[in-house]
């Protein structure tokens, strides 16, 4: 998604699907993991396939504004506070969020459904786990990692409600499901946003907030498709699953180009959730009642 101003960086996000697996020997695949052959479709009709080559190229190493001085840091702490032992990366494009997790010493898995995007993540990470799959169709058992993370992925995704039940199903009880999304009013503010006002003055402009749908929006090569959906869809949608909201924040910049932190405290971007996923076993966070690897 792009937040427009003048001067301002274009801020992105998430994936749909290609086909395609790697395995790792300790996490057995589902009998849907070779099923999935709709998913070259779905990336080029969303514009990622075509555009991935221009992402990799505009993220780089550190990533955008939005990643490297307001995302980052507070995702990583919530993942440092879980002591989770294992993760999956839904929508891990580049690898980038994967490589974080792994320096933290989490056994991270991607998977992202742009066949380039994960070849450039195995490249920049030899060792991890990386494999071509939909966020609809995760190719796991139920219960399979302490900590799902959605890192700005959900308004790539068109299906959302499939994509959310298959984070909670692949999600262990009193594991947690990590989200980054942007908020409602930003992604109803596509392809607008920043206007001048009648005065002179920049105003942030959004309009048909409750109407879901999909926008085009394209920068430096990149031309994707964004989704639209009021704020209470996605809460609905988790609820649904029986997840339990634990955590949520609207987090500040700390650092960065200082006309970017100054329309970004104007208008914050993104928020970030934590939601836990009930069930048998101790009532603490699963990452700090066991220390185990899975079979």
């Amino acid at each position: 998604m792009k937040v427009y101003a003048p001067g301002a960086e274009r801020v992105n996000v998430g994936r749909e699907a290609d086909t395609g697996s790697r395995r790792n020997a300790s996490l057995p695949a589902s009998p849907r993991a070779d099923n999935r052959n709709e998913s070259d479709g779905a990336a080029m009709s969303n514009g990622w396939s075509e555009s991935a080559d221009a992402w990799i190229a505009d993220m780089g190493d550190r990533g955008d504004f939005g990643r490297a001085f307001v995302l980052d840091r507070p995702m990583m702490q919530r993942v440092a506070m879980g002591r989770f032992v294992t993760a999956l990366d839904v929508g891990c494009g580049e690898g980038r969020f994967c490589r974080m997790m792994a320096e933290a010493g989490i056994q991270a898995v991607g998977i992202d459904p742009v066949s380039a995007m994960v070849e450039q993540a195995r490249r920049c990470h030899p060792e991890g786990d990386y494999r071509l799959a939909s966020a609809e169709r995760l190719p796991f058992p139920d219960r399979s990692f302490d900590l799902v993370v959605s890192y700005l992925t959900l308004i790539d995704i068109t299906n959302v409600a499939a994509a959310i039940a298959e984070m909670a199903r692949v999600l262990k009880p009193q594991g947690s499901l990590l989200v980054a999304n942007l908020n409602g009013y930003v992604t109803a503010a596509m392809p607008s946003g920043w206007r001048r006002s009648t005065e002179g003055g920049a105003v942030y402009c959004f309009d048909n907030y409750l109407e879901e749908r999909p926008e085009w929006v394209g920068w430096r090569g990149i031309r994707i498709k964004n989704w639209h959906r009021p704020f209470s869809t996605y809460m609905k949608l988790l609820l649904d699953q029986g997840l339990i909201l634990t955590y949520f924040d609207e987090p500040a910049p700390h650092g960065g180009d200082e006309d970017k932190v100054a329309r970004y405290r104007r208008a914050p971007y993104f928020h970030i959730m934590e939601w836990r996923k009930p069930g048998a076993g101790s009532e603490q966070p699963l990452g700090e009642a066991r220390d185990h690897r899975p079979p």
